[in-house]
């Protein structure tokens, strides 16, 4: 067996992300081997009694920023020569399917949440290797985002979904939405399963699919449309 994928996150809010690290899909992964996810807090590495992580930043403005000392010291308490260190900030690369596909081939992940207005500039310039954003919008810190991130991950990891195959339908893999799916019953509130998924014919049914997948990612997402 391969060693697990070891994810270091470093917040001042572990607790937001421990119970759903906990559940479903990525506790079965963390409890199967297959990922090792730890929790640093940058406060453990101050030196004042009020263990403060942040200060106000020079220039003048609102609000606060977390202060470099900290954030150095957690990640080089960790950090290898493979390391991936990732800050979470509205600044970074669109994070993309792509994206999560190579960093789940990445044997070790730290993840930088950052919190009030950002991080000291000179974390961004010498330890960060990735910069990554979830969206255009902004969260209060970075954690959450650092949870989206961990969950699209970790579910690619062999073994974390049961089967290879799950994986392979999702949507954005093949650069394509997904295409619409049907469970029992057959007949509900007269909406009917589209005949050709009861057919058995595999061929035809893939071949559907596809096409469905193209249609709804020209309609729903015409950006990712080659024309």
């Amino acid at each position: 067996m391969s060693s697990p994928l070891l994810i270091d996150l470093v917040t001042i809010f572990p607790g937001m992300l421990r119970g759903v690290l906990e559940e479903s899909m990525i506790g079965r992964a963390v409890a199967a081997g297959l990922v090792n996810i730890r929790f640093i807090n940058p406060r453990d590495f101050t030196n004042d009694v009020h263990r403060t992580a942040d200060d106000r930043p020079y220039g003048g403005g609102p609000g606060m920023l977390m202060k470099p000392e900290p954030i150095f010291a957690a990640v080089e308490s960790v950090r290898t020569e493979n390391s991936r260190v990732i800050l979470m900030t509205p600044q970074g690369e669109a994070f993309k399917q792509v994206k999560a596909r190579e960093l789940a081939n990445v044997g070790h992940l730290i993840l930088i949440s950052g919190h009030y207005e950002g991080v000291d500039e000179r974390i961004r310039q010498h330890i960060v290797t990735d910069e990554i954003s979830i969206g255009d919008y902004v969260l209060t810190n970075g954690t959450i985002a650092a949870g989206v991130l961990i969950d699209a991950v970790v579910r690619l990891l062999p073994g974390a979904l049961g089967a290879e195959e799950a994986t392979r339908q999702d949507s954005f893999t093949e650069g394509l939405l997904e295409f619409p799916q049907y469970t029992r019953p057959q007949l509900f509130r007269d909406m009917e399963v589209p005949e050709i998924l009861l057919s058995g014919d595999h061929e035809k049914i893939a071949a559907w699919r596809r096409k469905q997948a193209e249609l709804r990612t020209r309609e729903r997402r015409p950006d990712l449309c080659d024309d």
